[in-house]
């Protein structure tokens, strides 16, 4: 028995004109509805860049009585007679392990809706009420230096506080990059 090995023909089966047109109108259907997914992106992304670059390029607007500045130098002991406060009360909170954010932060909102300086004395702490006051020392030189708390966290081990750039190199954690620090809350 002998098998024929040649193969025979075969046809190639063409689409219907009604299929052909079916598929361009899909692709077309398509082609427009992504168009149109790209160009609400499009305006979305303006928009919030827009606004981003409004909120930044619009300073901070403070009045000075009735808008009249000196720029002469002068002592503000010269201006206001020296008032010798008190001393605030603090409570002990106890000690816990310190980090602080970096530069990397900068410009970014805070909890309490702030712009993050790092080049301010602020804190982040998971509990105390935003606004509260905290002294952080550094047992190991003794530095201390008070924070306002304007942010939440830290959420990374078992880290107490994350201090400001300024307030870690206040208390020289810097060199280190975290380190065990004792709170006191100032009431």
């Amino acid at each position: 028995m002998e098998h024929n090995n040649q193969a025979t023909p075969h046809t190639p089966h063409l689409p219907s004109r009604r299929e052909r047109l079916r598929a361009f109108m899909r692709l077309k259907s398509q082609r427009q509805m992504a168009l149109a997914g790209t160009g609400i992106f499009a305006a979305l992304s303006l928009a919030l860049g827009a606004g981003l670059m409004q909120d930044r390029a619009q300073p901070d607007v403070v009045k000075l009585g009735k808008g009249v500045a000196s720029v002469e130098t002068m002592p503000v002991s010269d201006i206001e007679p020296v008032m010798k406060t008190p001393t605030p009360r603090e409570s002990a909170m106890g000690d816990g392990h310190a980090s602080y954010y970096g530069t990397e932060l900068a410009g970014n909102r805070t909890a309490n809706g702030e712009i993050f300086d790092p080049h301010q004395l602020t804190a982040a702490h998971r509990t105390l009420p935003l606004g509260s006051e905290v002294r952080v020392t550094n047992p190991r030189n003794d530095q201390s230096v008070i924070v306002r708390i304007n942010d939440r966290g830290p959420y990374h081990g078992n880290r107490v506080i994350d201090l400001s750039y300024a307030a870690a190199q206040e208390i020289g954690l810097i060199r280190s990059g975290t380190g065990r620090v004792s709170l006191a809350l100032i009431t």
